[in-house]
């Protein structure tokens, strides 16, 4: 873990250098700034049969993260039982936050601790808890108005919201509207200097434009995601409910007290009614 206790530390010099790449080899499919705001409304009208579609499957696969949270294989998350976490263990394994896939991608490798009886990957909860602190530490340094907050994924939306609401960022929920951070002449154009995604699949627009115009980008990342784009990663289970809520909770009210500020969060206040 010796790489991950800086407060503001980006992830290693390959993951950075990949970002740098990625600015280039992205360039290509990227939406040219020149396309207009009428031309995107044509084209999200087409888009939403299928949008709606893989929102479908999405809430599918969502559910079944969730179910996945009372389960027998859940005792030995983390190398080290003694580690002072932000809550209980107990309070991670409820909300199911240590849950990954049955797939797992090499970058992801060094924050999954074991692998279930039934083929789940078991994310190290230790190393959730000291991201999320670094995470706060490093869009402390930011002004509110200037980080955005992006979340295709259902169960991300609400949170993803409540966060930036939080901390007074913005949020794009739903699908990314093609040119939001690329295009000056759509009228959703905005300029923020960091972008939090949930999942950096579902929020795969998000983070090419990002990319593109060379902001850093801080992900929610599963056992299955890649990280050649990401500069911080937060590993967690993406996809459930419940984990989603706590994740944003947390990475809320240690944002607001690297700030100074007084106020606390319930986590009752980040999770949505079903």
């Amino acid at each position: 873990m010796s790489e991950d206790n800086d407060a503001v530390e980006l992830d290693d010099d390959a993951e950075t250098e990949a970002v740098d790449a990625g600015v280039e080899e992205e360039a290509d499919t990227t939406e040219e700034p020149t396309a207009d705001a009428a031309a995107e409304g044509a084209s999200a009208e087409a888009e939403s049969e299928a949008a709606a579609e893989a929102d479908a499957t999405e809430e599918a696969d969502d559910d079944a993260a969730d179910e996945e949270d009372a389960s027998p294989f859940d005792d030995d998350v983390m190398p080290d039982d003694d580690v002072d976490l932000l809550i209980p263990v107990e309070d991670y394994l409820s909300a199911g936050v240590h849950i990954g896939t049955q797939q797992k991608t090499k970058d992801m490798e060094r924050f999954i601790h074991r692998v279930r009886d039934d083929g789940l990957y078991v994310l190290d909860v230790s190393l959730t808890d000291e991201r999320i602190r670094t995470a706060a530490d490093f869009l402390a340094n930011y002004n509110p108005e200037q980080i955005l907050v992006t979340s295709s994924r259902q169960y991300g939306r609400f949170p993803a919201e409540k966060f930036a609401d939080a901390i007074g960022a913005r949020a794009r929920t739903g699908r990314f509207i093609p040119g939001t951070l690329t295009n000056p002449d759509y009228a959703g154009y905005i300029e923020p200097d960091v972008v939090v995604v949930t999942d950096p699949i579902g929020d795969a627009q998000a983070v090419k434009e990002a990319i593109t115009v060379g902001i850093p980008v801080i992900a929610m990342c599963d056992s299955n995601n890649q990280l050649s784009n990401v500069d911080l990663v937060i590993p967690t289970n993406n996809k459930g409910r419940r984990a989603l809520s706590v994740v944003y909770w947390l990475l809320a009210n240690e944002t607001l007290d690297r700030r100074g500020a007084d106020t606390v969060f319930a986590l009752e206040d980040f999770e949505d009614e079903l």
